[in-house]
């Protein structure tokens, strides 16, 4: 079967699935041994059960692509086709992560995706399932899978990667090594102009150094830090935190007293309204407050314990 090319069309809500690991976590306990994520890096290549399922797929998903396969021992195919994805998983070092599914051991998930044959490869992006393809496949092809569900997640769910053995990933290594590590004159322009208070000339220096440098980190984050004082220069953040209170489902109102309470230090505040934004709102304004909190989960940075308590907290909402 040749791969799917990548489309939200036909794309489907996972609570069926989250019930079904929800009733396995209740009849059967977690396995034993190391988490998915410890100290805060994230493993590229998981084995995932029926009741690891919504902490290791459906929550990690709010950070990068999950691509699963599911094998089985007995399965010559899946002999070829897992190693292949394991490598191509530590190649792109956290813009995807592989969550593998032995079918026989975890037979509700594998009739719950409505698995007929394996291999099968699957996504889940931001809580929404996409199918990939069944069957070995060449690596070209997997390639090219891969390269379109890494950007599908960025594009459409601000998925931006996890981190990995303590590093920010998001750009492949060879664009890493030719970042310098200070003083980058890519990004001089952008300097003098925050240097200068000249915002809007900084936002747009950081734009076009993006524009030749889509991966360059640092330029990404000064862009949304830009962004963020842009939003609320001159805003009263008195009124505004009062509109916010007076207008709870007011998508714009949540958000920029969202930006005024990380400004102001209290990201558990700002993350704790925009959650309960995506809680109480549905459609296109979901999707808004969903993806300006994850970019500012970005600006306070993943290292912080707030963003991983505040990211459980999101996908306890949505699904």
């Amino acid at each position: 079967m040749q791969p799917r090319n990548m489309s939200m069309r036909g794309v489907v809500d996972l609570g069926a699935v989250k019930a079904a690991a929800d009733n396995a976590a209740k009849r059967a306990a977690a396995p034993a041994g190391k988490p998915a994520a410890a100290s805060g890096a994230q493993r590229v290549v998981i084995d995932v059960t029926e009741a690891t399922f919504e902490t290791e797929v459906l929550a990690l998903s709010q950070q990068a692509p999950v691509v699963i396969d599911f094998w089985a021992e007995w399965c010559q195919p899946c002999k070829q086709l897992s190693p292949l994805l394991e490598r191509l998983a530590e190649e792109y070092a956290g813009r995807f992560v592989l969550a593998k599914i032995d079918v026989d051991a975890n037979p509700r998930l594998a009739q719950e995706f409505g698995i007929q044959g394996i291999p099968a490869v699957m996504a889940v992006l931001g809580g929404q399932l996409a199918p990939l393809f069944q069957g070995v496949v060449p690596e070209q092809q997997a390639r090219q899978v891969l390269d379109q569900l890494v950007q599908l997640g960025e594009e459409r769910f601000g998925l931006t990667g996890v981190v990995v053995d303590g590093e920010p990933v998001g750009a492949p290594a060879e664009v890493e090594e030719e970042e310098e590590p200070a003083g980058d004159p890519l990004l001089a322009a952008a300097d003098e102009a925050l240097e200068a208070g000249d915002l809007d000339g900084a936002a747009q220096a950081f734009r076009n150094v993006l524009s030749d440098h889509p991966a360059h980190a640092e330029a990404k984050l000064g862009l949304i830090n830009t962004e963020l004082l842009l939003r609320t220069q001159g805003v009263d953040a008195d009124k505004a935190r009062v509109d916010a209170a007076e207008f709870p489902d007011d998508v714009a109102v949540q958000t920029l007293a969202a930006d005024l309470d990380v400004l102001d230090g209290r990201a558990d505040e700002a993350f704790a309204r925009l959650v309960e934004t995506v809680r109480r709102t549905a459609g296109d304004d979901r999707n808004t407050a969903r993806l300006h909190l994850l970019e500012l989960f970005e600006i306070v940075g993943a290292d912080d314990p707030r963003v991983p308590k505040a990211r459980m907290a999101l996908a306890g909402v949505l699904f």
